[in-house]
C-alpha cells in the first residue's frame, strides 16, 4: 500500500524528528490521509498538532491521554476596566479556593448526563469523582480575557484529567498497532473514549460553573449564555470526506468544518482567537488548537528566567509568587499565534480576538 497523503500547514519547517514521526505514521496500517498543523511539536508517539485519517483502523495512541481536552469560553456583562490590583488579587483567591488544580477534598454532584459507572474497569471511580471540577497542570488553565470592544471572556483550558489516561493506557499496546472499529476491540475503545469525552466535557463545565461564581462574587459580573463556545482537540470521530467515511483522529487539532465554531489560545501572556472552520478538505476540516510549544517544559525551565518571564507578562494578572513554578508555560516557550492564525488562513476565518487579562493555572 502506498504511502498516506499528507498536507502541510505549517508556520515553518518541521523538525526531522517531527518529520521521522510523520513519516512512520504515514506508513501505518489503513491511513489514508494526514494534515498537519502550524502548531505541530513532539510528544509522545504521535506530534501534538497531527491529523490522521483512517478507513476501520482507530488508534488511541493518536487521540492521546486527554481525552477530549478543549476549550470552553464565555462572555460576562464586565469590561477590562472592572478588574484592577485589588480586584485581580481578590479574583485568583476565588479562583484558588474555588477550581482546585489536581483533585477535591469534597466532590461535587456527579452530572446526570454521565453513567456513574464507566465502561472499563481501568477507570478509578474514586478519583474520577474528585477530579471533576480541577484543571490539572501544565497548559491548562482559567484566564480573563478582553474582547476588542473590552467585553470581558473567561477561556478554560482542560479535559478528561486522569480518566483519558487510563483509558488509553487501557487500549494502547503499541502505538501504530490499531484496533479495528468493526471488532470487539475497538468498539470497547470507542466506549470508553466516549465516556472519556463525556466527562471532559462536564469537567469545563463545573470548572465555567465556579469560574462564574467567582466573577459574579468579586467583580458582580454575569455571564451572557447565549455566548457560549465549546470545542475540544482530542478526539476519534466518524465523518465524510472525499475518500469516504472516514475515522478522523485529531491529537491537539481542533474540528474546522464548514461554519463550526473553535477557541485557538496563544500562551498566557498572548492573543486568543475565536474562529469559523473553513471546511478545508485538504486539512481534513481541522485547525491547530494553540500556539504549539517551541521549547519543550526541561528547556524553558532552564533557558527562561523569572525576570524574563515576568517581563513578558506586562499588563497581564497572575500569582507572581509562582514565576518561578510557572517558567515551563512562560510565553517565550510558545510560538508565535501570529504566524500560526496566518499559516492557517485557509483553515479558519477570526471571528474574534482576545486579550489576556488574569491569568490562573497550575505548573
Amino acid at each position: 500500500m502506498p504511502d498516506a497523503p499528507i498536507e502541510y500547514f505549517v508556520s515553518a519547517p518541521p523538525s526531522a524528528e517531527i518529520q521521522a514521526s510523520l513519516q512512520a505514521w504515514r506508513r501505518a496500517p489503513d491511513v489514508q490521509a494526514m494534515a498537519v498543523m502550524p502548531d505541530v511539536h513532539l510528544a509522545h508517539d504521535v506530534c501534538i498538532g497531527t491529523v490522521i485519517a483512517t478507513g476501520d483502523a482507530l488508534y488511541p495512541a493518536a487521540v492521546g491521554g486527554d481525552i477530549g481536552c478543549g476549550m470552553i469560553a464565555l462572555r460576562f456583562d464586565a469590561s477590562a476596566d472592572a478588574i484592577d490590583g485589588v480586584r485581580a488579587d481578590a479574583l485568583l483567591r476565588a479562583f484558588g479556593e474555588a477550581i482546585p488544580i489536581i483533585r477535591r477534598r469534597i466532590t461535587l454532584p456527579w452530572p446526570d448526563e454521565i453513567d456513574p459507572h464507566p465502561p472499563h474497569t481501568a477507570v478509578d471511580r474514586r478519583m474520577a469523582r474528585h477530579q471533576l471540577g480541577t484543571i490539572g497542570r501544565g497548559n491548562h488553565f482559567v484566564e480573563v480575557q478582553a474582547d476588542e470592544a473590552d467585553a470581558l471572556w473567561v477561556l478554560i483550558h482542560t479535559g478528561s484529567r486522569g480518566v483519558g489516561q487510563a483509558v488509553r493506557g487501557h487500549h494502547v499496546l503499541e502505538p501504530r498497532r490499531p484496533l479495528m472499529a468493526s471488532s470487539a476491540a475497538g468498539q470497547a475503545y470507542l466506549a470508553d473514549f466516549a465516556w472519556a469525552r463525556a466527562y471532559a466535557q462536564a469537567n469545563r463545565r463545573a470548572v465555567l460553573l465556579s469560574a462564574a461564581t467567582a466573577m459574579r462574587q468579586v467583580l458582580g459580573a454575569r455571564p451572557d449564555l447565549d455566548s457560549l463556545i465549546e470545542c475540544d482537540h482530542n478526539h476519534v470521530q466518524r465523518e465524510a470526506h472525499a475518500e469516504g467515511a472516514l475515522w478522523v483522529h485529531r491529537k491537539g487539532a481542533l474540528h474546522a468544518g464548514e461554519g463550526v465554531p473553535g477557541v485557538i489560545p496563544g500562551s498566557m501572556g498572548t492573543a486568543s482567537f475565536h474562529t469559523i472552520g473553513r471546511g478545508c478538505a485538504a486539512g481534513l476540516c481541522s485547525s491547530a488548537h494553540g500556539a504549539g510549544r517551541e521549547l519543550s517544559r526541561t528547556e524553558a525551565r532552564r533557558r527562561l528566567s523569572v525576570d524574563q518571564f515576568t517581563r513578558t507578562m506586562t499588563g497581564v494578572w497572575f500569582d507572581r509568587g509562582r514565576s518561578r513554578a510557572l517558567l515551563s508555560e512562560a510565553p517565550d516557550a510558545y510560538r508565535n499565534i501570529g504566524a500560526v492564525m496566518r499559516a492557517q488562513r485557509d483553515l479558519v476565518r477570526i471571528r474574534r480576538r482576545l486579550r489576556p487579562v488574569l491569568s490562573y493555572k497550575g505548573a
